[in-house]
């Protein structure tokens, strides 16, 4: 076991001096000791030690002076390189030696550290095969059309694929190399995301005498406004190329560039802004190109784009068709049945009907929504973005209602307007009565047709949704429309008034109990009575010596509430039966009650399918008064689609930011967690994204609430909302006493 241990442990440099004194004994001297290379090789392990022994004795078989020369540097190259490294520059130094001799030998070996970034360089290098895939997962997590990866010798892009060199070893570092490979990619994806190639390079450099500087110096232009779109899209991966710059000693804005940088750094800064300022730099020198910048090819990206523009064009043309063929049939056969409600899928073209089906005729004070409703049949719409946008998103509807297109139709519009930044208006066709398509311009020959809508209007929105895998928000993600809230009798009013009679008595007696009014304060230099306990305070001080205090009167002080609350009431489809019967209820108790309590309020249902067809439902804004509009709205509440959240919470806290007031309320009437028709928002995604919302809603001073149903809501809302402010209830009766004690709560 002795000898063992001892085998393992590393040699003293007393040791090692012996060794190397007997094995180099010949051309020792007092000036000329192994001393120090032996302190140096004690300071390695036991087999590096043995190792470098071994190579000791292999060189004195060559040259004595050549193995002298070995242990000075030896310890130096175990820290340096592997053991493989190692063998590789010995046998280069012998490969040396016998070439050309013992001097060029010896200039190999004091060479250590060179030789040692060489070869690390050699040995890191980063094939793209064997991150292909990681960067194209990467890619895919991307906004914009799903690109291909390819080797090349230069870095550039057609629009379809990303050409990056087949191996880098520009760093020692493997994860350097990677993030080169990285921002390469990135800045590539930039440029077909965010519009440089939605004109014709060539032709907008053809008037430049020399047409390869213009281009370059676009190059240059389009780089620093790709790098602040990426500044504000991914954050984290921004400071990342930052690192490399730092690295290569490389500046991001070239020196002069300052304030062409910072015009191209605004959020509204497009490609047309790189082309008016071509004209500025074209007399300055081209700046040198940046380690991830690769070239622009013009022609290889128009043809590529020609092709496909023609091919979507063709595509997007004939899905309308289909689309349209569709909706007449869907028509024709709703023509033959009741009218339809609210939750139904499709959309009605029945010219009688509101925008969202009920018969107008039934309720006289219904004729202004249909002439809202007429008006819009075949409007044009526009998101209304909150945030930035590269594009406009377009939404599809049918005589002015949302549809749902096909997923091969999303793809050819998001395709579309991901070149041209809209939908051209040559593409906008219809169905002729003959073989081909003829342009819609009059709109009741339109009233049929399947329309993607590109003006303003300012009832549909733009938000981004928080992706919490990427650690990073999609901009522009959710398209969220206003829709107006079909008006009902009065009838569920007056019987959920007569039915909670006795509960309504109590409720207001408690929200009285809140308002605003006169407070006595006490203990008050001046006022309009004497403060008695006060007063007999201040005669015991007298008593004992000292001075009297003065602070011996009350006076009254009128208190004032600065409160504003919004509700959001889940219209889920999944609420169809009790539920949204509770909810209707509670509202209306809630109504009658608040408007006692002379707070401002305002009521928003929420619902829809998917992100591009998310529905917000006015029931009562904040500056309307509880009328019969109002009541009728609230009674016209039924089930809808889904349960996104988080597009809603935003849209309601950017309502809520124009709010002057003290202390605002977001309360959320639901029935369960966050859901939506696609599967990738199901599960943690939604509830991630839900909570995001809710934290941007605290940032902005908004005081969210959730009361729920779900009597699994532990599982989740703790995570969304923070394990005091929600509440799970199981019976419809406590839904209106909830109500107010969180309100109470909140504001008191």
């Amino acid at each position: 076991m002795h000898a063992m241990h001892d085998k393992q442990n590393p040699l003293t440099a007393k040791q090692l001096q012996k060794i190397l004194d007997n094995f180099l004994g010949i051309i020792l001297s007092k000036q000329r000791t192994t001393a120090e290379p032996a302190a140096a090789l004690a300071r390695c392990t036991r087999l590096r030690q043995e190792w470098a022994l071994k190579w000791v004795k292999t060189l004195i078989r060559e040259n004595v002076e050549m193995a002298y020369q070995f242990t000075i540097y030896a310890p130096k190259a175990l820290a340096l390189m592997d053991e493989n490294g190692i063998e590789v520059w010995m046998t280069d130094t012998l490969a040396v030696y016998k070439k050309t001799g013992l001097p060029a030998a010896i200039a190999q070996l004091q060479a250590v550290e060179s030789y040692a970034v060489v070869y690390r360089r050699k040995n890191t290098n980063l094939p793209l095969v064997d991150i292909q895939g990681v960067l194209q997962t990467f890619l895919i997590g991307l906004d914009g059309r799903r690109l291909k990866l390819a080797s090349s010798e230069v870095t550039f892009t057609n629009t379809e694929t990303l050409f990056l060199p087949a191996a880098l070893n520009r760093f020692v570092r493997y994860e350097d190399n990677f993030f080169l490979y990285k921002a390469m990619a990135v800045h590539l994806w930039a440029q077909t995301w965010f519009g440089t190639w939605r004109r014709r390079l060539s032709t907008a450099t053809a008037q430049f005498s020399h047409r390869n500087k213009a281009i370059r110096l676009f190059h240059t232009l389009e780089r620093l406004r790709l790098d602040a779109c990426i500044a504000r899209e991914l954050p984290g991966l921004y400071r990342d190329i930052g690192h490399l710059l730092t690295l290569f000693s490389e500046q991001r804005i070239p020196t002069g560039w300052e304030e062409i940088a910072h015009c191209l750094a605004q959020p509204s800064a497009t490609v047309n802004d790189s082309y008016k300022l071509l004209e500025t730099v074209y007399t300055w020198q081209v700046p040198a190109p940046v380690c991830y910048q690769g070239i622009l090819l013009p022609e290889q990206v128009e043809q590529t784009m020609n092709l496909r523009r023609a091919r979507d064009k063709k595509a997007f043309q004939a899905e309308l068709t289909q689309l349209s063929q569709n909706n007449n049939v869907s028509t024709a056969s709703k023509s033959q049945k009741n009218t339809p409600s609210l939750s139904e899928t499709g959309v009605s073209t029945d010219t009688s009907t509101t925008s969202q089906g009920i018969n107008n005729s039934e309720n006289p004070s219904m004729v202004e929504n249909q002439a809202v409703a007429e008006s819009s049949r075949f409007g044009v719409e526009q998101i209304q973005s909150i945030t930035q946008s590269p594009q406009i998103t377009p939404i599809l509807t049918i005589d002015g209602q949302p549809v749902s297109p096909s997923d091969n139709l999303k793809k050819v519009m998001d395709s579309i307007v991901q070149d041209n930044g809209r939908i051209p208006d040559n593409y906008w066709f219809s169905p002729s009565d003959g073989d081909g398509f003829e342009a819609v311009n009059d709109v009741k020959a339109a009233s049929h047709a399947a329309t993607v809508t590109q003006s303003s209007e300012k009832s549909v929105f733009s938000y981004p949704e928080w992706d919490y895998r990427r650690q990073c928000y999609s901009n522009n993600w959710c398209v969220l429309r206003e829709v107006a809230v079909p008006l009902q009798s009065e009838d569920f009013v007056t019987e959920t008034l007569q039915r909670y009679h006795g509960l309504l008595k109590t409720l207001r007696r408690t929200f009285e109990a809140l308002r605003g009014g006169n407070q006595q304060l006490k203990k008050q230099p001046y006022g309009d009575d004497i403060d008695i306990d006060a007063l007999i305070a201040t005669y015991a001080d007298a008593r004992s010596g000292l001075e009297m205090s003065p602070y011996v009167f009350t006076k009254m002080h009128k208190t004032a509430r600065n409160i504003a609350v919004m509700f959001m009431v889940d219209m889920s489809g999944s609420t169809k039966g009790w539920v949204n019967q509770a909810e209707r209820e509670s509202l209306i108790l809630l109504c009658e009650v608040l408007e006692t309590l002379g707070d401002r309020y305002a009521i928003y249902g929420f619902s829809g399918m998917t992100r591009k067809c998310c529905e917000i439902y006015p029931i009562k804004r904040f500056d309307e008064s509880y009328n019969l509009i109002v009541r009728q709205r609230v009674s016209g509440i039924v089930p809808q689609k889904y349960t996104r959240m988080g597009v809603t919470i935003r849209h309601l806290t950017h309502l809520c930011k124009d709010i002057d007031a003290q202390i605002k309320l977001l309360i959320t009437l639901s029935d369960g967690k966050p859901n939506d028709d696609d599967d990738d928002y199901r599960g943690a995604y939604g509830i991630e994204d839900t909570r995001q919302a809710l934290l941007e809603a605290k940032r902005e001073g908004i005081h969210p609430f959730c009361i729920t149903i779900d009597t699994e809501a532990k599982m989740y809302l703790s995570r969304m909302y923070g394990a005091v402010n929600y509440t799970v209830i199981d019976k419809v009766q406590q839904l209106p006493f909830k109500v107010s004690d969180i309100y109470r709560k909140l504001t008191t």
